[in-house]
């Protein structure tokens, strides 16, 4: 990254994670998730936001952490991707952040080739502790976007 980081900051398990403040649109508190037969392990299922219908995936079990629990602090972050709008559920949202650009490093190249190294944007570096950066369109299954974007086929097909 050449420009100062803009990050929207959420805790997953016991680890800080960030994205673009950019691509999130809004945070809502967790809400019932109405389930999709036939959807992906880490899909939790669809909400109704406001008359829009949204997604909402687990981003615990997506990352391999294991199913989230939703409790008082959990969070939904609402994120645009290239023309489709998708939720992310979350234990709890943090804070917004500014990052220099001498503060973000590439990941590490242990990582390289691992399962999920497609979803890490990089590593922010603060005193005390790190902050992980993800790509979150790479979060999602390939097709579910294109499914998503366009509207093809019926929501439930998208989101096998």
């Amino acid at each position: 990254m050449t420009a100062t980081a803009h990050l929207v900051c959420f805790r997953v398990g016991k680890e800080t994670y960030g994205v673009d403040i950019f691509v999130v649109r809004e945070i809502v508190k967790a809400q019932e998730i109405t389930s999709v037969p036939g959807a992906s392990d880490y899909l939790l299922g669809i909400i109704n936001l406001r008359g829009k219908i949204i997604s909402v995936v687990d981003l615990a079990h997506r990352l391999g952490l294991g199913k989230a629990k939703i409790d008082r602090a959990s969070r939904i972050l609402v994120v645009d991707l290239d023309g489709f709008t998708v939720g992310f559920l979350v234990d709890a949202a943090t804070e917004v952040l500014k990052l220099a650009p001498e503060s973000i490093e590439a990941a590490p190249e242990e990582l390289k080739g691992s399962v999920h190294d497609d979803y890490l944007e990089g590593v922010g570096k603060l005193k005390d502790r790190l902050v992980i950066i993800l790509n979150p369109g790479n979060l999602l299954a390939e097709g579910v976007a294109s499914g998503l974007a366009t509207g093809e086929g019926s929501r439930a097909k998208a989101l096998r």
